[in-house]
């Protein structure tokens, strides 16, 4: 769904409340929850290089509020499909979707229409997509998956935990344990990674299927959320909200415009363009519309900054430090081998210099207080798992540049993909609906 202006945009948030009842029955959408904040006087979640900027992102009145209308939005196909819990089960709904990616909706015996209508969304190609594009891009990213992200995609979770009102959603759904943060980085990992071999987000396609069950499991935090928590939607507004799924999904093409904008350029070359048009594809099929899903340097690191710009900044360590503590902890390739007992302590290294220069500035104190100090082991395992990945990324870098050899090359970091991915094999994208547990570090208005 793409709102063209504000009263659009505040009219479909307040009509779930008519439509979604029972999970968004108690919400006020007369108002915007505490997190939201355009009070220059309030600390917000912003990048310490990018905080001098605040004054001019919240001068943007219509951008700040598309923000605080996405602040305010789930995902309507999604959250109506996990409506009928009460009706059909969890593990009912599931089954059936799993059929539907598989099969078809037809496949499925008493398919109900929430269901037809989820699968009609995502199998859609919006106009504002190029499927060409998309190729490319996802072949240009084939590299760094095959070889950089296994390393860094735990410091890149973790960076969604840095917020206690967006972090929340995770904790009360019990993420807390080392078991449950790994099999959710496990998941997200095999997914991100899945995503980029040929043909994987097109319908039929493993990452297809992947990010239906993605939605399908915010869907059920949301109702979850809201049926057995106590949540106070005044100060948290609406669980997992579309303005908080877009870091997550669009971070590699923020990191492209902010070093295109560093750089004085205000467009992407045509590899940088088709990467970020293979991130607003994938980020699509998750559920975010075209508005957060910007194609230009400057206004993608405006609208992902103006998000964190009017998000009030608050670190509770009970949520976000535990959550922090548990992704680093947790083992999140389930391929138990000689050789990934030997690579875990550099990915973890790497991760961890990538949370300290990624989303703290480089601040070691404030990773020593979150339970995350970067030791001098962290550090040389890094360089050393730094120049080992140069050894792999260079090479096939060179490769794709060199008609004759480009083809063989992508050949084989396919099969480089299809090797990291069996590291993560059994990923479910699933969540437990009797795992839910109540979480007691809500933290209301000072």
């Amino acid at each position: 769904m793409t709102v063209a202006d504000t009263p659009d945009l505040r009219s479909a948030a307040a009509s779930q409340k008519v439509d979604l009842p029972l999970i968004y029955g108690s919400i006020d959408f007369s108002s915007m929850p505490y997190r939201f904040t355009t009070d220059l006087d309030v600390p917000a979640q912003m990048r310490p290089d990018m905080e001098d900027q605040r004054p001019r992102l919240l001068a943007n009145a219509e951008l700040v509020e598309r923000i605080a209308g996405y602040t305010m939005l789930g995902d309507r196909v999604g959250d109506a499909y996990a409506s009928l819990m009460p009706e059909h089960g969890f593990q009912r709904l599931v089954e059936m979707l799993v059929v539907a990616c598989e099969r078809g909706v037809d496949a499925v015996e008493g398919a109900p229409p929430e269901l037809a209508a989820f699968l009609a969304d995502m199998e859609r190609v919006p106009d504002w997509i190029d499927l060409e594009l998309v190729a490319r891009g996802a072949a240009l990213e084939r590299n760094l998956a095959a070889h950089l992200l296994p390393y860094v995609i735990r410091g890149a979770l973790l960076g969604t935990f840095m917020n206690t009102y967006a972090a929340l959603p995770m904790a009360i759904t019990g993420g807390l344990s080392e078991k449950t943060a790994g099999k959710r980085a496990n998941e997200t990992a095999a997914f991100f990674i899945s995503s980029v071999l040929p043909g994987a987000l097109d319908r039929g396609g493993a990452a297809f299927a992947s990010a239906a069950m993605v939605r399908l499991m915010h869907s059920m935090v949301r109702f979850n959320i809201m049926q057995r928590a106590q949540w106070d939607s005044s100060v948290y507004g609406v669980p997992i909200p579309q303005s908080d799924q877009m870091p997550a999904g669009f971070t590699s093409a923020f990191f492209l415009a902010l070093r295109a904008v560093r750089r004085g350029r205000t467009a992407f070359t045509a590899d940088e363009r088709a990467r970020v048009e293979f991130a607003r594809y994938r980020c699509f099929l998750l559920g975010l519309p075209e508005d957060l899903l910007p194609t230009e340097p400057p206004v993608i690191v405006d609208a992902l900054a103006t998000r964190h710009a009017t998000l009030r900044r608050d670190f509770d360590d009970d949520t976000c430090g535990r959550l922090v503590r548990a992704t680093m902890s947790a083992d999140i390739e389930r391929e138990k081998s000689r050789l990934n007992s030997f690579r875990t302590p550099f990915e973890r290294s790497m991760s961890t210099l990538f949370l300290l220069n990624a989303y703290l500035d480089g601040d070691e104190d404030r990773a020593a207080a979150m339970g995350v100090p970067v030791t001098r082991a962290d550090r040389a395992r890094a360089v050393a798992a730094g120049l080992y990945l140069a050894t792999r990324v260079v090479p096939y870098a060179v490769a794709g540049r060199i008609p004759v050899l480009r083809d063989a090359a992508d050949r084989r970091l396919v099969r480089k993909v299809e090797r990291v991915l069996r590291r993560y094999s059994g990923a479910e994208f699933t969540t437990d609906a009797d795992g839910y547990a109540h979480h007691g570090a809500q933290r209301g208005r000072p």
